[in-house]
């Protein structure tokens, strides 16, 4: 039996394992060739026991993280592990998100002894769907892209060069190249766990994670035992699946009982033809990421954490979505609203804390010419304001935590200008604190452009609090013509796109 870490060596430890996770983060941006990766930041990091268990994490993308932390422990028992193994997939049903989302996992040995992994989880605007920027209105998950199964990309050391020369042939050199930056992160993540590790021992480091885990435990614990025990409820709705479906209805019930959060979906909606379908990992993203936002800021991001939590939804529901439902915008979007419906539940219990609705979607612009280019972004908007304070303007929140492409990076890679970038005067709800204003973004383009928007909140708005007033939706234009929340269109050259995104809802009523 090893020693046990002290109080200051288990603070230590757990600053060392997320300087891991940062400096992973860094290897990826520097390395990626792709704007998606290097500007906007869309990639996630992380580091995981030998059972699969998050023990550490960088502060990138809740919804890249969330997922990870609920589903890594089924993928990474699929297989008996080696050393210089290194696995990649982007299956939504195995522990994914969506298509263009493609995690690498790395296993960390020492001598024979499986210790851990390190993953990291990167988004792809080319994962070969019809459509440019792999974000399609689409019916189906083959219609989605390329779906990789957990498959071995590196076998003890040994590149797979059968499937790294399909993947290139049929995504293209970019994403090969950001791969290839995803496994570099990886191998620096085994190098500095080496370090680590030899500083320890073998026995100390498991024992450290043991550690770390029942801490987190008890400080969530502590932090759920400040929310008053009841249930309560909320439910909100998805403005379209792209289709026919609309007003698909969120419910949440969220029961707060000994130390622990029980929170159930039954009443949802049925999964629909759209790709607004959520797979139950990303489900619990969103339930993670509201209840992380509770708890005191030095809860470690490890799977002990977590462990108060419980989550039941339905299979086949909109939250719980089954093989083969389509769900780019699942990941995106739906998981906005989850947010809003489990904080909109909470309100009832912490109404001095809880902020009203953000702009809740992510304004996602997928754009290019098949076979020539490919561009993807999401845009910010709103959030909500709080007892406290004022929401804040033109910023990604919740499920996002990605920068906007500059300005100066998107016109000198692709054939398009962009007329304007700004903040979105009077769309954040009035209240005794207004909620924070959306921005708008406008695009000309300077060539033939197949344009792809999945949007939400368009139709209904991002509610206030304590009598505050909603933000206003959002809206999407061509050449001053209104466009649907969700649309694939042909964009000729000099039409212009323009973006509106919306406000987030005010806070109380206004004096």
């Amino acid at each position: 039996m090893s020693e046990p870490l002290n109080a200051i060596e288990l603070a230590v430890f757990v600053a060392r394992c997320a300087a891991v996770c940062d400096e992973m983060g860094l290897i990826l941006r520097s390395a990626a060739f792709s704007p998606n990766i290097k500007d906007r930041l869309d990639y996630s990091c992380a580091l995981f026991d030998a059972q699969g268990r998050m023990f550490a994490q960088a502060a990138h993308v809740p919804v890249h993280l969330g997922s990870m932390a609920f589903a890594m422990q089924q993928v990474v028992g699929l297989r008996q592990w080696q050393a210089g193994d290194e696995l990649i997939w982007n299956d939504p049903f195995l522990g994914g998100t969506h298509l263009p989302d493609v995690t690498l996992v790395r296993p960390f040995f020492s001598g024979a002894q499986l210790l851990g992994f390190v993953a990291n989880r990167a988004h792809h605007a080319q994962i070969g769907a019809s459509t440019p920027g792999s974000m399609p209105l689409s019916r189906h998950l083959d219609e989605e892209g390329r779906v990789i199964p957990p498959t071995l990309l590196f076998e003890a050391g040994v590149v797979n060069e059968t499937l790294r020369a399909a993947l290139r042939a049929e995504l293209g050199a970019g994403t090969a190249a950001d791969l290839a930056a995803q496994s570099s992160a990886n191998r620096v993540g085994i190098e500095r766990l080496e370090q680590l590790v030899a500083g320890l021992s073998d026995r100390r480091f498991a024992s450290a994670i043991g550690q770390l885990n029942g801490y987190g435990r008890a400080v969530a614990e502590a932090g759920i035992r400040r929310i008053p025990e009841g249930c309560y409820g909320f439910e909100d709705v998805m403005d379209s699946d792209g289709y026919a479906a609309t007003g698909c209805k969120i419910k949440v019930e969220i029961t707060v009982a000994d130390a622990e959060v029980f929170v159930d979906f039954t009443g949802t909606s049925p999964a629909v033809p759209g790709n607004i379908n959520c797979p139950l990992s990303v489900t619990a993203a969103g339930v993670f990421y509201v209840i992380r936002c509770l708890l005191p800021q030095e809860t470690p991001a490890c799977a002990g954490a977590f462990d108060v939590v419980t989550i039941k939804a339905e299979p086949g529901c909109l939250v719980h979505a089954q093989r083969p439902a389509a769900t780019a915008a699942g990941n995106v979007e739906t998981s906005m609203r989850i947010v809003d419906c489990m904080l909109g539940a909470l309100a009832a219990a912490l109404p001095d804390e809880i902020p009203a609705a953000s702009q809740g979607t992510m304004n996602n612009v997928a754009m290019g010419r098949v076979g020539q280019w490919d561009y993807y972004e999401t845009l910010g908007g709103g959030t909500g304001a709080s007892p406290h304070q004022a929401g804040i303007d033109a910023v990604q929140s919740h499920m996002t935590n990605t920068l906007n492409t500059p300005i100066e990076v998107l016109e000198s890679n692709y054939p398009i200008q962009v007329l304007e970038y700004s903040v979105r005067a009077g769309s954040g709800g009035a209240g005794k604190h207004d909620g924070g204003q959306g921005l708008v973004r406008s695009y000309r383009f300077l060539a033939e452009t197949q344009v792809t928007l999945i949007t939400e909140r368009r139709v209904s708005a991002p509610w206030g609090l304590a009598g505050g007033d909603p933000g206003l939706p959002g809206l999407n234009s061509l050449d001053g013509q209104p466009l649907p929340d969700k649309v694939q269109l042909l964009a000729q050259p000099t039409q212009v796109l323009r973006i509106e995104t919306p406000g987030g809802g005010g806070w109380g009523r206004k004096k």
